[in-house]
């Protein structure tokens, strides 16, 4: 099987600071050795059994903030193992404390560019690739920094399993609608839904999505499958 690789680097995130609280600081000393990972620059196969210790449906949110969405997802689903990555170091603390304090076993934070992960993962290995509330680079001079463009399909597409989700929820509209173009041009992927989905009952409400609500901006969801004999089976019965 060939190994997609993604196009010369433009990042697709804003490289962010933040100052570590105590506990946030004490959470990322006792608990990265045992949750988390640093992404590579070596491009080296990670294998997901090792990471987890064990061999489960696999869940990657790309952006995953705060980590309070992380935490939601993976407390009420132990059978899928959650992989959440950011380069927002307090986030990815926070969430540390986070699946100390819940008591969760399925949850490992990853640092670094989502893209290069991606390309470090093994083909068809991803149940489901979750993108909440991605940066919009509202600009347009800056939409080539967009996560969700024609570019990164592929690579996010060949990472799931057939019948796989790819999951993008984003309160700015002209972002939601260059996304679901780049979705559907894909011969690979399936839309759940006629356009855009009806807002799924357990994704967790972010700040990110109240914020988004407060400012008056409406929220858009993409559900797509990855074709195969699930996808396939859930598209006929539409």
């Amino acid at each position: 099987m060939h190994t997609v690789r993604h196009p010369a680097r433009i990042r697709t995130f804003h490289p962010r600071r933040g100052r570590l609280s105590g506990r946030h600081r004490d959470a990322l000393a006792r608990l990265w050795q045992r949750f988390g990972l640093d992404i590579a620059d070596s491009g080296d196969p990670i294998d997901p059994a090792a990471v987890f210790g064990r061999r489960a449906p696999l869940v990657l949110e790309i952006g995953s903030g705060m980590g309070e969405a992380t935490a939601e997802l993976a407390g009420a689903d132990p059978d899928r193992d959650y992989l959440a990555v950011d380069v927002h170091t307090p986030g990815l603390a926070h969430l540390l404390d986070l699946v100390e304090r819940g008591g969760l076993t399925n949850v490992r934070v990853a640092r670094g560019d989502a893209l290069d992960l991606l390309a470090q993962l093994p083909p068809g290995g991803l149940d489901a690739v979750l993108v909440f509330f991605p940066d919009p680079w509202p600009k347009a001079r800056h939409h080539k920094r967009r996560l969700l463009q024609p570019a990164h399909v592929p690579l996010l597409r060949d990472r799931l399993a057939p019948g796989g989700t790819l999951h993008v929820a984003t309160d700015w509209a002209d972002y939601a609608h260059a996304a679901l173009a780049a979705l559907a041009a894909d011969p690979l992927l399936v839309n759940a839904h006629p356009g855009f989905a009806p807002r799924p009952a357990r994704r967790p409400r972010t700040k990110f999505e109240r914020r988004g609500e407060e400012a008056g901006r409406e929220v858009f969801d993409l559900v797509f499958r990855r074709a195969g004999a699930t996808a396939d089976v859930l598209a006929g019965a539409r």
